[in-house]
Parts: C-alpha cells; structure tokens; sequence
C-alpha cells in the first residue's frame, strides 16, 4: 500500500524510540533542569515490547516505510537491543540504522553488527572535553566516543556518522575542529542547526549557526562544493571536499526548512505514533496492539492518519509556534 499526506507526501521513514531514558543530560535535549532527579521515566511495562515494536515496523513496511532507525533516549541502555535489530533485520529489504551517543558503543559495536544493524550514527559535539562534557552534562570524556567510533568503523558499520548539534556561544568554535579532524577518515560528519524540539531546552533563534555560516567557515579553509541528494526527502544537504577528503552534511531545519519533502513518522517508546519531529499530539498505537486489533486495522488506522497529515512546521514557525507544547526530543529521538 502506498499512501501519502495532504501534501503527497509518502510515509518511506519511520524513526523507533526505543526507551524514553539516556545516561547523557545533553543541554539542547535533556538538560538537567528539567530532568534531572525525581523526573520520572516510563516503567518498562508501559514501554512497547520487542514483539510489539516489531509487529508494528512490519505493518509500516506493508505501508511502505523502507528505512527504520532506532533512537531513544539513547536506545543502548535498553537491555539487549541486539534481539530487537534481530528481529527487525529480519523484515526483508529493510534499511536498518541507529542513532547513539557513543556510550556504550565500544562494547556493544559488534553485537549490533552480527544481529543485523547495517548502519549507525553517532552524537559527537565537540572533541574538546571541556566543551563536550559540558554539552553531555554527564562527565562523559570525548575520547570513549571515538573508542565507539572506531569500534562500530572496525565491526562494518561504515560510513559511521557523527551528528554536531552546533549552539552558538557552546561550541561554535569546535566547528573547524570537528571538520579538521573527520576529513579523510572516510566517515560523514554532519552539523546540525540548534532547533526548537520540544520545549525544556529553552532554545532562542540567536543561539542558531546557520549552515550557510557553517559552510562558508568550513569552505574557507577546506574548499567545498555542493553534492546532489542521493534521494527524495534526505535531510541532509551534501558537500565534499574539492581535494577528494570526503564529504559532509548540514541538517538546516531552522534557516532551510524541508518540510515539503518530510517522509518521516515518529514512534515514541510507549508506541504513540508522531507525524513531525515538532508534534503536539499524538496517536496511540500501543493501545490498538493490546486491545487486540488485527494488523489489518492497525494499518489501516496508521493509513487514515497519514492521510490527513498536513505538518510543516519548520515553514510556519514563528514567536508564536515556538511556544507551543511540543513533544520533546528525548521522547521521539530527533
């Protein structure tokens, strides 16, 4: 079944939340205000279970979704995660990947491999400890994430990706750093604009570097030039380096919004389903799984819903739009 929005836009992405928790108090994520002690996560029983989040991908697959990436929180800490890529592996023609925040990747590189995991990014926003483990907020050091990098690189898991979320004033000046230092590693670095996910980090316009800053500051050192989408809907615009060193990506959600071509659907940890990283309301999958709804009306209910999806966020935000109760970051993975 191939279904599309009110924007004919198809459902080809599904992002998979796998727990709601993260050992990282990232400030643009999770900053300790908000969660910090006493802040009280999901209970496991309320937590879609591996059979459970497998049944679902297979029904967003029949609906066409060819690409699942895993996120969290971080979805590392969730016990035994290699049985739930397994089982996902398993779908045919799937392109299967995951986000993490390199904690706990170099022990946990190879496993992912051998279960099925064709593809793995990895959060990295600066490779100045002080810096860095002032953005994790947890005292984690730079050098265990580039033991992870290097750990997931030797396993197969390559290109690895490194996502910088950049925030002006925090670490802006690890840009030429980051570029300098993943050129002709044959990884992809990409850099993200600061955006307004959720509502705890407190974001403000000012505190965004644009990619067209980014780009120009990278392009003045290391020449640049653009690359073509490798498909519809890619979030990143590509460059490479003029002298063969690899390439790069920024994500300009705020300063370039591509929201005209958004393929992505979001499911949250306890199985509400998001039809934009920016929702306000969401639709509860889990409950049509337990009360014992055939695949055939699951899909169907996902169906009428992508049907009447009209999301565009990041083209009508405004003073306005940013204040609205939006889901957070760490429950739907970015």
């Amino acid at each position: 079944m191939n279904i599309t929005d009110t924007f004919r836009r198809p459902i080809r992405d599904l992002r998979i939340s796998a727990t709601d928790r993260c050992n990282f108090r990232c400030v643009y994520c999770m900053p300790k205000e908000v969660f910090g002690p006493g802040y009280q996560f999901l209970k496991l029983a309320n937590l879609l279970s591996y059979e459970e989040i497998a049944r679902l991908a297979a029904i967003f697959v029949d609906l066409g979704v060819q690409k699942i990436r895993l996120t969290g929180g971080e979805p590392l800490v969730r016990r035994n995660i290699e049985v739930l890529i397994e089982m996902l592996a398993a779908i045919p023609g799937l392109d299967l990947a995951l986000t993490t925040n390199g904690s706990l990747l170099e022990k946990k590189a190879q496993a992912l491999r051998d279960a099925g995991l064709q593809r793995i990014t990895v959060s990295l926003d600066s490779l100045d400890n002080a810096v860095f483990t002032a953005m994790n907020d947890a005292g984690f050091p730079v050098e265990k994430v580039l033991a992870g990098i290097g750990a997931a690189s030797a396993a197969g898991l390559n290109p690895v990706k490194i996502n910088m979320v950049v925030k002006r004033g925090v670490n802006g000046d690890s840009i030429l750093a980051m570029a300098r230092f993943f050129r002709g590693t044959g990884h992809i670095l990409r850099f993200i604009e600061y955006m307004d996910v959720g509502n705890a980090n407190g974001w403000r316009m000012d505190d965004v570097v644009t990619a067209a800053d980014i780009i120009a500051m990278i392009d003045a050192e290391l020449p640049l030039e653009p690359v073509d989408p490798s498909y519809r809907g890619e979030v990143a615009n590509r460059w490479r380096y003029r002298d063969g060193g690899g390439e790069i990506g920024v994500i300009a959600s705020v300063s370039q919004p591509f929201c005209r071509d958004c393929t992505r659907a979001r499911l949250s940890s306890e199985g509400k389903l998001y039809t934009c990283l920016f929702a306000t309301r969401a639709h509860d999958l889990k409950a049509l799984v337990r009360e014992g709804a055939s695949d055939a009306e699951i899909a169907e209910a996902i169906a009428g819903i992508w049907r009447v999806r009209d999301d565009r966020y990041s083209q009508t935000r405004s003073s306005q739009t940013v204040q609205l109760p939006k889901v957070e970051m760490s429950h739907i993975g970015g």
